[in-house]
């Protein structure tokens, strides 16, 4: 479906958001494949799921995505989806942790979860102040306790938020621990969810073309994450010894993740 672009709205020095009238409905943790003027088509997590407008956030990276900076209201961008499998909000009590740009799909399963009655801790996480992603508005979600950790200091506590995390799973009790960012961050997470045995669930991102688990080029172990997940298990993650050690690019070749 090729829709209007309805705001764009800059959320830190290097990501924007797009919002879209798009009316199919869309779970927390799905994905849609966005096509931008002159560029290619990527698959982006929605980070507004509710209503009839839908939104992306996306963080200029490469080509196609630091174009997305300069669009404009007004300017027709290409959507399909929703695909992929959404975060389960059922858990009574969630640790959200989100590192840099990973936090735009937890926003709403973060919203979703409170509307729920669900107890939500938030962990956030970025290089520095500047680049802390939905802050204010996960702030903003009454009864959501966020705490925030940069690795410079300049906001929340100095270091990395899976220190921070740790900490809190320490403390605290947990049905649940959602996460997206990093992998090498979202790793950790997985060892220490499973030390205390908390289900860890992180959603992932790969290499995307067709989102039907047809062409393959986002095989992830012995699945793909267009369908399996984008939201795998710490059990499926066990399965994968890529994920937190190495990604495919878009020739299919390993590279860092």
């Amino acid at each position: 479906m090729v829709v209007p672009v309805s705001e764009v709205v800059p959320e830190t020095p290097t990501t924007v958001t797009l919002t879209f009238p798009y009316p199919p409905a869309a779970e927390p943790g799905q994905f849609v494949m966005v096509w931008l003027p002159g560029q290619d088509e990527l698959p982006m997590s929605l980070s507004r799921t509710d209503g009839p407008v839908k939104g992306v956030t996306i963080k200029a990276m490469g080509e196609t995505t630091r174009s997305a900076l300069s669009l404009s209201p007004g300017t027709r961008i290409g959507i399909r989806g929703p695909y992929g499998r959404p975060f389960d909000l059922s858990p009574r009590r969630v640790l959200v942790v989100g590192g840099g740009s990973g936090t735009a799909v937890l926003a709403p399963a973060v919203e979703a979860a409170r509307r729920r009655g669900n107890a939500v801790t938030v962990a956030l996480g970025a290089t520095r102040a500047e680049e802390l992603l939905f802050l204010h508005r996960l702030s903003s979600v009454e009864g959501a306790a966020v705490h925030v950790a940069t690795d410079d200091g300049s906001a929340g506590e100095r270091g990395f938020v899976t220190v921070l995390a740790d900490r809190l799973l320490e403390e605290g009790s947990f049905d649940a621990l959602w996460t997206c960012g990093p992998e090498r961050m979202m790793e950790k997470l997985r060892l220490s969810a499973r030390t205390r045995a908390v289900p860890f669930f992180a959603s992932v991102e790969r290499q995307m073309k067709c989102s039907l688990g047809l062409c393959d080029a986002c095989a992830f172990g012995p699945f793909h994450v267009c369908t399996d997940g984008p939201v795998f298990s710490e059990q499926q993650l066990a399965e994968v010894p890529d994920f937190g050690r190495f990604k495919r690019d878009a020739s299919g070749s390993r590279v860092p993740p």
